[in-house]
């Protein structure tokens, strides 16, 4: 649990990452580059003198250490994007997860969007992301458990039928990038953690148009969803108030 002084110290880190993924946002076009979209990441890291999450990031599921700052999933890559040679195409569904650190505090945020012409249907599917972030956001009050969140993200995905994988989800932040608790994208209202003030976490939807099955890419890091289907995903990291969540990364 953190104090509310330790929270006040997080709001410059969540304020940098909505920074940059608003900066990002603003760049990404028909035509650019992934690896541009991360050396723009990576200046404004070295500009604000903070430090990056990703960049040595080395967990059990990931091949080698990430070696970029940003994930860029691209179409039916769902997460962990892992930057490279490519430059982005009408239509293009790009989900941009950014996670950095500002005086020893972390906080982790993305966000998805379509360069140039979309398609209705990625329209939809960003909507209902966000519409479930906001209603994980919405239970993520003190009294409550775990569970309400995860439920709330669940009951959005199965009001437009899809499936819904619960292998990576939201997560603990603080001085480090991933914590205790999990926060899985689906799960029993009034179960689970209990939700007390000073608990600082990342809220995490990711849906995919068809399956709920994922693989990893030759690349060791991109999880792709089995049927080629597009994915989008949205986070943004909240600290539980008795006055209820504060939404630490919001972007203006």
């Amino acid at each position: 649990m953190r104090t509310p002084a330790e929270i006040e110290a997080m709001r410059p880190a969540g304020k940098f990452v909505a920074e940059v993924l608003t900066a990002l946002a603003a760049a990404s076009d028909v035509g650019v580059n992934l690896l541009e979209l991360d050396a723009l990441a990576h200046r404004m890291i070295r500009e604000r003198g903070a430090e990056s999450c990703y960049i040595d990031y080395h967990p059990s599921f990931g091949a080698m250490p990430f070696g970029k700052v940003l994930c860029t999933s691209v179409n039916d890559a769902a997460l962990h994007g892992l930057p490279f040679d490519y430059e982005l195409q009408d239509g293009d569904l790009v989900s941009l997860d950014f996670a950095a650190s500002v005086d020893g505090w972390v906080a982790d945020s993305a966000l998805s969007l379509v360069v140039g012409t979309p398609r209705q249907e990625d329209l939809d599917l960003i909507e209902l992301v966000e519409t479930a972030l906001k209603a994980g956001i919405a239970a993520a009050v003190a009294g409550n458990k775990m569970g309400d969140v995860s439920a709330a993200i669940g009951a959005v995905a199965r009001s437009a039928g899809l499936g819904i994988n619960t292998d990576f989800g939201g997560h603990g932040v603080g001085h480090t990038m991933h914590g205790d608790p999990h926060v899985p994208n689906d799960g029993r209202a009034g179960r689970g953690y209990p939700l007390k003030p000073g608990l600082v976490f990342a809220i995490e939807p990711w849906f995919m148009l068809g399956t709920d099955e994922i693989y990893t890419d030759p690349d060791g890091w991109t999880l792709r969803s089995v049927d080629g289907s597009r994915a989008a995903h949205v986070e943004h990291t909240i600290a539980i108030t008795k006055s209820g969540p504060i939404v630490l990364t919001a972007r203006d």
